[in-house]
């Protein structure tokens, strides 16, 4: 009975570390909750997922990594900024809440979108123009990042108490 209550714990712990790492770029994300699965296995047996299962899971997995990516960096190009803003915003997402913590996670893609940009010549317009589609970009990705773990969750809840 009391190894019921760990493995629930330990699953909602990764769940909820998942959904909080769609906001903060330091916590592990969706591996968290995929991680959730392999937990609720161990604890409580893997007879509730099929290759279907796991063969859903894996791609939104990948498709939330790609994703990730590709909408941040979207935001970015959609107004106007350059690979070099591209890079330096992401890396200003990863290092901004370590400098800033409690602004950083906006702050920092911000300031290197607008840093990328003046770098490669274009005007302070342009730059902060592509500063602010970096935060369209975070806000956006982190939008899809937090629908598709939800739909995991609510997925891996219906496998467990359907099937």
């Amino acid at each position: 009975m009391w190894l019921d209550v760990i493995g629930w714990i330990l699953v909602i712990a990764l769940f909820a570390t998942g959904l909080a790492g769609a906001i903060i770029p330091v916590l592990p994300g969706v591996v968290a909750v995929y991680a959730a699965f392999f937990v609720y296995g161990w604890f409580f047996g893997f007879q509730h997922f099929g290759w279907f299962f796991w063969t859903l899971q894996s791609l939104i997995v990948v498709i939330l990594l790609v994703a990730d990516y590709l909408v941040g960096a979207w935001g970015v190009k959609r107004f106007g900024g350059s690979k070099a803003s591209v890079w330096l915003s992401t890396i200003g997402a990863i290092i901004g809440p370590f400098v800033i913590p409690a602004f950083g996670l906006v702050i920092g893609p911000f300031i290197g979108a607008v840093i990328g940009e003046l770098l490669t010549g274009a005007g302070l317009k342009q730059s902060i123009k592509a500063g602010v589609g970096s935060v369209v970009g975070l806000f956006s990705s982190m939008a899809v990042k937090i629908i598709l773990q939800i739909v995991m969750i609510v997925v891996f809840f219906i496998w467990i108490f359907s099937f």
